[in-house]
């Protein structure tokens, strides 16, 4: 999967559309997040950091964590004296972290996971006492999203049901779902959420 990524990358931001989902996933967490200076953020399945660049500004720092190196090049190539976003190669599930974070956030790659609960477990433990998650992807579809067909696609949208209730198995609570954007195409729409939830005390 991640070559597919690699390949992908030097283009990935050309066009609107994921401009478009990042900004909108954005603004869908700061309205219902308090981001604040002192935080440290990272930013799951970062790819070329369209959200991490939004959040960066707005908080003491972020991790971005990616398993695709190009992305990750895009990523670092945005950074200024003045803005910046650390890029992480580094796969959280088989090798976690010695840094816990005030807050989690991802946009379109919970998709690419096969195994949803235990990437929950992950994101628990490395949360902070209070911490956050704000996770944003597509409800439930028929499999016709992606248009370069779906290797490395794992779960064609998510149910919110079920996915609550992995959520809430890994320890979370005040799990709630958000309307972020609806992907509009001449044959169908496919609606994208944002899921918050908080790490119990």
């Amino acid at each position: 999967m991640s070559e597919r990524f690699n390949q992908a990358a030097p283009d990935w931001d050309k066009g609107d559309l994921r401009q478009n989902i990042a900004h909108a996933v954005f603004q869908t967490i700061i309205s219902r997040i308090a981001l604040l200076k002192g935080m440290n953020i990272m930013d799951f399945g970062a790819g070329t950091g369209l959200l991490s660049f939004k959040i960066a500004p707005m908080v003491n720092q972020v991790v971005g964590v990616d398993l695709s190196e190009k992305m990750l090049e895009q990523l670092a190539s945005k950074n200024t004296p003045e803005l910046q976003v650390t890029p992480l190669y580094h796969d959280i599930l088989t090798t976690p972290l010695d840094q816990q974070f005030h807050g989690i956030v991802s946009s379109m790659a919970m998709h690419h996971v096969e195994d949803t609960a235990e990437l929950f477990r992950a994101f628990y433990d490395h949360l902070k006492r209070d911490g956050f998650i704000a996770i944003a992807d597509l409800e439930a579809e028929d499999g016709t999203f992606h248009s370069h067909g779906n290797e490395g696609v794992h779960h064609f949208g998510f149910e919110r049901d079920a996915l609550r209730t992995t959520i809430e198995k890994a320890g979370f609570c005040n799990v709630r779902f958000h309307h972020a954007y609806t992907v509009e195409r001449e044959d169908q729409n496919y609606p994208i959420f944002l899921l918050t939830a908080s790490k119990n005390s």
